[in-house]
């Protein structure tokens, strides 16, 4: 951590333990035939990358996802779905992110949605009444920025918005293709296992 001033994370896999054969299970439950080849826990496709990238708003994929499936699938029952993805939110790496914030600025930069992002703003995120946005200096979401990781178009967004200095910057990201997006803009960087316990790395 030597001559480290920002701390830049993902939220799922890294925050959040995902759970994607959940999220596959549920999708197939309220009859998405086609989940399995859709779904991915680090890079969406089809009609849930355009949800993830802005191109389409919660409830235009609503309607998009009842009209793929050829079903009337209810808001609740797709929402059902795409919650199978968070498994849960250790209350020890909340505790982490407010220790790091007395020493570091810290950011999120992550690939997700309206609907998830409607329950991780508001207090019921942590259980204690913090929501996400409590525990960093600033948010950088892919589907209010228009571009999901690996893509460098939001890296270099966030590193403008921000004014941090990519050699002074921690990544941490548990997909392969974006660590590599990171360091070759000079981050360094560490990959976590899904769910893995990773305080050791700032001691």
């Amino acid at each position: 951590m030597d001559n480290i001033r920002n701390i830049v994370f993902d939220l799922g896999g890294v925050i959040i333990t995902l759970d994607p054969g959940e999220a596959v299970r549920r999708f197939l439950e309220i009859g998405m035939d086609n989940a399995l080849e859709i779904l991915d826990p680090y890079h969406q496709k089809g009609i849930f990358l355009d949800l993830e990238e802005g191109r389409l708003s919660r409830e235009e994929f609503y309607d998009a996802l009842r009209k793929e499936t050829g079903k009337n699938i209810s808001d609740k029952d797709i929402d059902y779905g795409w919650f199978g993805f968070l498994k849960e939110t250790p209350g020890y790496k909340l505790e982490m992110l407010e220790q790091l914030k007395e020493k570091y600025n810290l950011y999120l930069l992550s690939n997700t949605n309206p609907i998830i992002m409607s329950w991780a703003h508001t207090g019921e995120f942590s259980g204690k009444g913090k929501s996400l946005d409590d525990y960093f200096d600033k948010l950088y979401l892919s589907y209010e920025m228009g571009v999901t990781k690996p893509h460098k178009d939001i890296f270099y967004r966030m590193i403008s918005d921000s004014g941090i200095n990519p050699s002074e910057t921690l990544f941490v990201d548990d997909g392969s293709a974006n660590i590599e997006a990171g360091k070759s803009l000079g981050m360094r960087t560490y990959q976590p296992e899904n769910g893995e316990d990773f305080r050791r790395i700032f001691k």
